[in-house]
This record gives structure tokens, C-alpha cells and sequence, in this order.
């Protein structure tokens, strides 16, 4: 069942999202060779609860950190560790933030130091299905449209989408319906309709779509060990517009590319 969301609701969600990214902004201001992605989880979690919020995914179905930290070839869900970041790394951060009883939920991916320019495409080419997605995202489409925009933009660059994984709703729950896939076709899937609130995140492969899924139960990568990014945003329907809830300004204002 789709939950829509009354004005009152919406604006909730779009105060847990302001927390959301000034604590990407936070983040971002480590993210740099040297530095282990367990410090950027405890960077996060401080700033998150500093504002009298909780981080989504702490605890979620058993889930150990504040930020599914994925680096290279992990698609999502790789846990922060002591890994330090090296140059030519890419590195995917995904954070959620639970306020005033409801969720946001975003992600980036950032280059460091050298990486090679087919693998910096890669991102460009995924942030920007990103927004084609969003494009779509309104009143009377349907979520196939969504879909369909963001896989024939990235497959004409010899890209792959990852099918496994896709977006979702969300609101007084992490994840609610209706699921929000990264490929599909024009014209199908639930109609957008007002009130909505679901998050958008392209997931795209460098090599082969395929996916596996390690012994830990959560980390999910690449089969052929090729790159792959990720960015995500919050987004709410209304009849008359769409409104991105989440935002990634912090992150280009306080990361040096």
C-alpha cells in the first residue's frame, strides 16, 4: 500500500532532509585520501544526533553503521571499516536520517585524487540520470517513466543498471511502496500522484549489470569487480510541481574535487 502524504507530513520529511545535508556537507569535508570510511560514519552519526535526530540505518534490519559506505566496485550497503580511502578510489555514501518521525534518505558518489577519466564518465553519466529521472517524476506519470528515462540515458552510454536493486517510498518507514526501479517502460507502474514521497538512486555499472553479494550479508558488488556509482535523492509529488526534499549543495560546497 502507498502511504501519501499530507502538506504537514511532507514538511516533516523536508526538515529530516535539511539535517540530511548539511550532514553530507559534514561528511564531505573528510572525504579525502588517508581516511578511513569508519571515521566518516562516526563524523556522521555525531552530526546527525547533534540535531536531535537518528540515523536511518543504524540498527536497520541489523545493519551496524550510520552510512552504507561503498567503495570501487560495491554498488551498496558496504560498512564503514578501516579502510583508508587511496587515490583513484570512488567512494558511494549513503545516509538516512529519521526526525520528527519520518525518514530522508540520500547518496553520493565521490572521486579521489586521480581517478581515470572513464570511470569519472561513469559518475557524470549517473548524476546526471539522476535528475532525468527526477524530470519525470511528476503528477499523472507513472514510476515506469521514471525507470525509463534514467536506463535510456545511461545505456546509451554503454552503461549497465543494476535490476536487483531500485528506489523506494518512504516516510514514517525506511522503505515503503512503491518500489522505484532504474529501468523500465514508459506508461507502467503505480501513477504519481499527490503526496507521494519516494527516493530516486541510480545505480550504474560500468561492466556487466550483473550483482553479487557477500558472506556478509549486506555488501553487494560488481560480479566483474568494475566500478560502480550511485547518487540519490528525496523527492515529493504534488500536483502542481515537484519538490526535491534532499539536496547535495553542502557536498559540492565543502568537498575539493
Amino acid at each position: 500500500m502507498i502511504h501519501y502524504k499530507t502538506s504537514e507530513e511532507v514538511d516533516k520529511i523536508k526538515q529530516s532532509a535539511d539535517i540530511l545535508g548539511r550532514a553530507h556537507g559534514e561528511i564531505a569535508k573528510h572525504v579525502r585520501k588517508g581516511v578511513k570510511t569508519s571515521f566518516l560514519d562516526k563524523v556522521a552519526e555525531e552530526f546527525i544526533r547533534d540535531y536531535g535526530a537518528v540515523p536511518s540505518f543504524k540498527g536497520y534490519n541489523g545493519f551496524p553503521s550510520s552510512l552504507c559506505i561503498s567503495v570501487n566496485e560495491v554498488v551498496v550497503h558496504g560498512f564503514p571499516s578501516e579502510y583508508e580511502l587511496k587515490d583513484g578510489d570512488i567512494i558511494s555514501v549513503d545516509c538516512g536520517v529519521f526526525h520528527q518521525g519520518f525518514h530522508s534518505d540520500s547518496a553520493y558518489t565521490y572521486p579521489i585524487g586521480e581517478v581515470p577519466p572513464s570511470v569519472l564518465a561513469l559518475l557524470s553519466a549517473t548524476k546526471d540520470s539522476l535528475y532525468l529521472g527526477i524530470e519525470q517524476a511528476v503528477f499523472g506519470n507513472r514510476v515506469g517513466d521514471i525507470g525509463h528515462a534514467i536506463q535510456k540515458f545511461v545505456e546509451a552510454k554503454g552503461y549497465t543498471v543494476v535490476r536487483e536493486l531500485v528506489g523506494h517510498g518512504l516516510g514514517r518507514k525506511l522503505h515503503e511502496a512503491p518500489e522505484v526501479p532504474n529501468y523500465g517502460k514508459k506508461g507502467s507502474g503505480p501513477l504519481l500522484k499527490q503526496g507521494m514521497v519516494i527516493a530516486i538512486e541510480p545505480m550504474i555499472n560500468l561492466g556487466t549489470r550483473n550483482i553479487v553479494q557477500e558472506k556478509d550479508g549486506w555488501t553487494i558488488r560488481t560480479a566483474d569487480r568494475k566500478p560502480s556509482a550511485h547518487y540519490e535523492h528525496t523527492v515529493a509529488i504534488f500536483e502542481d510541481r515537484t519538490e526535491v526534499l534532499t539536496t547535495h549543495k553542502y557536498i559540492e560546497e565543502n568537498f575539493k574535487f
